[in-house]
């Protein structure tokens, strides 16, 4: 297993193109979110020259993980589109957030019913990713639209999460938001036990 980060120039246009199938696979046929989409690729307005993206591949070169970060004091997902997840709290705009989203580490194949993304062993080593690039570009946290259960898997796995808001129902499904500490040292504990933010 393979994890690679990097801004669009980092990556192929072959890859790219797999990451918005697997996003569309992942988020809208599986979990029946309402994105827009075209063409059977997801891919939205946050998806910018300045983004950050993860992509895990498994042996084959299948797209097995994805997530995406963007730093807050430029336009992104949480503020614009869910603004209500953050209650009183002024949205963050500072280059020392940096934002989660699009986050999903399980095999699109086997992805069944309305099961989130984001329990496996394969999540938690993307976040230790996620959080060590976002520590080199000087992140000191990470914020994210989550479902609910995500809290308790963070905490069960060591990491600092703080809810901002109370969780609120967003088309059938409990969302709330949180910020993460960036830990650059944090390394996921080897369990034998997949899931998804927005």
């Amino acid at each position: 297993m393979e994890i690679i980060a990097g801004r669009v120039d980092s990556f192929s246009a072959g890859l790219l193109f797999d990451m918005a199938r697997y996003r569309h696979h992942v988020f809208v046929e599986k979990l029946g979110w309402r994105l827009h989409t075209r063409a059977r690729f997801e891919l939205d307005e946050f998806d910018r020259k300045d983004t950050i993206y993860l992509i895990a591949r498994n042996p084959k070169g299948e797209i097995v993980g994805t997530s995406r970060l963007l730093p807050t004091h430029r336009p992104y997902l949480l503020a614009t589109v869910f603004p209500q997840l953050l209650g009183d709290v002024p949205a963050p705009c500072s280059p020392q957030i940096w934002e989660l989203s699009r986050f999903a580490a399980v095999d699109g194949a086997h992805l069944g019913g309305s099961e989130v993304p984001c329990e496996s062993p394969l999540a938690l080593e993307m976040l230790g990713v996620a959080m060590q690039v976002v520590a080199r570009e000087g992140g000191q946290r990470l914020i994210s639209a989550s479902p609910m259960g995500i809290e308790r898997i963070l905490r069960r796995a060591g990491l600092y999460v703080h809810r901002i808001a109370p969780p609120m129902l967003v088309e059938g499904q409990y969302l709330f938001a949180c910020f993460i500490d960036v830990d650059s040292a944090w390394r996921p504990l080897r369990t034998s036990s997949g899931h998804a933010t927005s």
